[in-house]
């Protein structure tokens, strides 16, 4: 790890006096691949508030699959459900996302059982809350790569590019 990772945005990393602008993408800081434009690779995610609603929505289906003994037509029904949920979140997540959601996807042919039914929706379920905590991670991360970009930005602007350390002026 490089030394100018393990500092946090209090704490000014070393510098050896030269301009670390120029650097290869290979020996540049986070911070510094963050000025230069450069973005950490992320899962994205087109329509959030999309995304939350059908979260409430498979939450709450689960909820009601605990508590309810459900027929055949209701198995049935909720499996369409959970199907087109499914099918919307692979519409507004990336490509590697909607991989893994296809992967997960378990539900056998025809009329799941209704164990079957909360074994699948508590897997979705685990599945968004997972999706979520890296949404967060990543937004921390890019928060601080942004005060760390930052900081060294007032250091470089009021190092002024001077070379030594703090002392009396003669």
């Amino acid at each position: 790890m490089a030394d100018a990772d393990r500092f946090t945005p209090d704490e000014a990393p070393p510098t050896d006096g030269k301009d670390q602008t120029s650097q290869p993408d290979a020996e540049q800081t986070p911070a510094q691949r963050f000025l230069d434009g450069d973005k950490p690779p992320q899962e994205e995610v087109e329509h959030p508030t999309r995304l939350m609603r059908i979260a409430h929505m498979v939450r709450s289906m689960l909820d009601e699959v605990r508590t309810t003994e459900l027929d055949e037509a209701g198995r049935e029904r909720l499996a369409e459900i959970h199907d087109q949920a499914i099918a919307s979140l692979k519409e507004i997540v990336s490509e590697d996302l909607g991989a893994e959601l296809e992967e997960m996807n378990l539900l056998p042919d025809g009329t799941p059982s209704g164990s079957e039914l909360r074994v699948a929706q508590a897997q979705l379920a685990g599945w968004l809350e997972g999706l979520f905590r890296g949404i967060q991670a990543s937004m921390a991360t890019e928060q601080q790569l942004q005060q760390l970009a930052q900081f060294q930005r007032r250091q470089a602007i009021e190092g002024g590019g001077r070379q030594g350390g703090a002392g009396q002026y003669l």
